[in-house]
């Protein structure tokens, strides 16, 4: 096999599975199949492209399984993006959707060079967004929590004529 063509490959990135096309250079795009997502099978799907050529780039969509995946690839010393689903491109009228097709289409939008690649944060990044977005979120939960509590206190009768800040004003009426 020649070993200075480029290897395409497109990962279709689920919870419990990765289906994997590619492609050598310009040659026909191929089904590898599914595999796991432990760091095991990983191991073995990069060991078994490595097989197949020197240059290998990989490209899978941005998810809900967030960048586990690219550290992994990209620690192996493989050139792997992560793109935006929004972006690829798609043909009018096309809305069937499986885990093989879209593999295959990410194979043959890497290789055309159609694809938009998103920011991959570090991992002190990560958890910063992390750690911001569940303080947001707490933030809102008591704000709904106090809109409840407010609600159920004026249907029993019981109105606050105080300020709309909540304080220590609030909690005595409530322990009444």
């Amino acid at each position: 096999m020649e070993n200075d063509s480029t290897l395409y490959v497109g990962l279709d990135v689920h919870k419990d599975s990765i289906t994997v096309a590619y492609a050598l250079g310009t040659g026909e795009v191929e089904l590898l199949g599914k595999i796991g997502t432990s760091k095991a099978d990983i191991d073995r799907l990069c060991k078994r492209l490595q097989s197949k050529a020197r240059r290998i780039r990989i490209v899978y969509e941005a998810g809900p399984c967030g960048y586990g995946l690219y550290r992994q690839l990209a620690g192996k010393g493989f050139e792997c993006m992560v793109c935006a689903p929004s972006l690829v491109p798609k043909k009018p009228g096309e809305r069937v959707k499986t885990d093989r097709r879209d593999a295959v289409k990410q194979v043959r939008s890497l290789r055309a060079g159609d694809l938009s690649a998103v920011y991959v944060p570090s991992v002190e990044d990560e958890a910063f967004r992390d750690l911001s977005r569940a303080w947001v979120n707490a933030k809102d939960d008591l704000k709904r929590a106090r809109q409840r509590l407010k609600a159920f206190l004026l249907s029993h009768g019981v109105r606050y004529s105080g300020k709309a800040d909540w304080g220590p004003a609030h909690r005595r009426l409530c322990v009444r």
